[in-house]
């Protein structure tokens, strides 16, 4: 006899039909997932408002996630069936020169799930066991959606280099911004400033123990780095915003020799200023989602608490109100973080 389950379909920019399909079935090296809850991200809005460059549709949306392990295919081994877990979201080719010297997470075939593939917004996900991460019994399933997130500031603080004892400034307080603000301190950042536009986004930056906040708005830039590090001024900046002012800002500001991380996807090229970024001998770089040792690193950091994440969780939606968050996150805007879809 079929099993039969839900799935959400975003058949066209703002529209959900939801199906009741055939579930899949783990094939060899496979395991069968069912989904708990799924967090909703900016990249995910990208694709509600038909603005996401390299999402076709129809598309099964949902990449953050936790799940409980429903059935193993054969060969899999190490994975028990009720366990809890999550799952890398990529799929890579394997042989092409990134995934060759190990960065598979800017693959020259990448696809995500939820984007190019099939995400997991359904009852039942078939992935491969490789992709599986473990999450220790003690998480929550919205602990667990979080790990995807907190992945993205694993990586791409990493690629800020050595952050003890450093100034940091982050750019942009919504979730991203806010957990990669959190592992510049993990890190052993002396002191981080976070600036937003939006006053709910830094309080919540202020609940989870960033350092100083400052509304873009309201203080000038220099006027924020000089009340955060007084003469020392920064040089490490991570831009989560995307808006070409506050990349302008940085630039202008950072101290000589500084590094500027780009996690934000700008809507449109931002201009730069060139002659600054050579004469200061300027480093900025991008980053690009993660690896599994980033996704072990958030598991770890959420399990000890270092990682504060219950400040961060806006509000809750049954799955079969999957369009109706999309409409409460256009709605609330700057007085939102991070929406959560149950499906259990």
């Amino acid at each position: 006899m079929k099993t039969m389950m839900r799935q959400a379909v975003m058949t066209s920019p703002g529209i959900i039909e939801f199906r009741n399909t055939e579930a899949p079935v783990p094939g060899a090296g496979q395991v069968l997932l069912r989904i708990q809850r799924i967090g909703i991200c900016g990249s995910d809005m990208h694709v509600y408002h038909g603005k996401h460059p390299f999402t076709p549709y129809p598309v099964v949306q949902g990449h953050e996630f936790s799940a409980v392990v429903e059935a193993l295919g054969t060969g899999v081994s190490g994975i028990t069936v009720g366990s809890k877990v999550t799952a890398t979201p990529q799929e890579v080719c394997g042989i092409c020169r990134p995934c060759r010297q190990g960065r598979y997470n800017v693959c020259e075939k990448l696809k995500v799930r939820g984007f190019q593939a099939p995400g997991v917004a359904q009852d039942l996900f078939v992935t491969e066991a490789d992709k599986i991460v473990h999450l220790p019994d003690h998480l929550t399933h919205d602990e667990g959606a979080f790990v995807e997130p907190v992945a993205v500031a694993a990586h791409s603080t990493g690629r800020a280099g050595d952050l003890k004892g450093r100034n940091v400034v982050v750019a942009g307080a919504g979730p991203i911004g806010n957990l990669a603000a959190q592992a510049c301190r993990i890190r052993g950042a002396r002191r981080v400033l976070i600036t937003d536009v939006s006053d709910y986004r830094l309080s919540v930056a202020q609940a989870v123990g960033i350092d100083v906040v400052s509304n873009a708005r309201k203080e000038p830039f220099e006027a924020a780095v000089k009340r955060a590090f007084g003469d020392d001024g920064f040089d490490v900046a991570m831009d989560a915003a995307g808006v070409p002012a506050s990349l302008s800002s940085l630039v202008s500001r950072i101290d000589k020799g500084g590094r500027i991380v780009i996690l934000a996807v700008f809507s449109a090229p931002p201009p730069v200023d060139m002659s600054v970024l050579c004469e200061h001998e300027l480093t900025v770089c991008g980053t690009m989602m993660y690896r599994h040792e980033d996704y072990r690193q958030a598991v770890e950091w959420i399990a000890s608490g270092a990682i504060q994440l219950k400040p961060l969780l806006s509000k809750h939606f049954p799955f079969e109100q999957f369009l109706d968050a999309y409409h409460y996150i256009d709605a609330e805007g700057e007085k939102t973080m991070k929406v959560m879809m149950d499906l259990v």
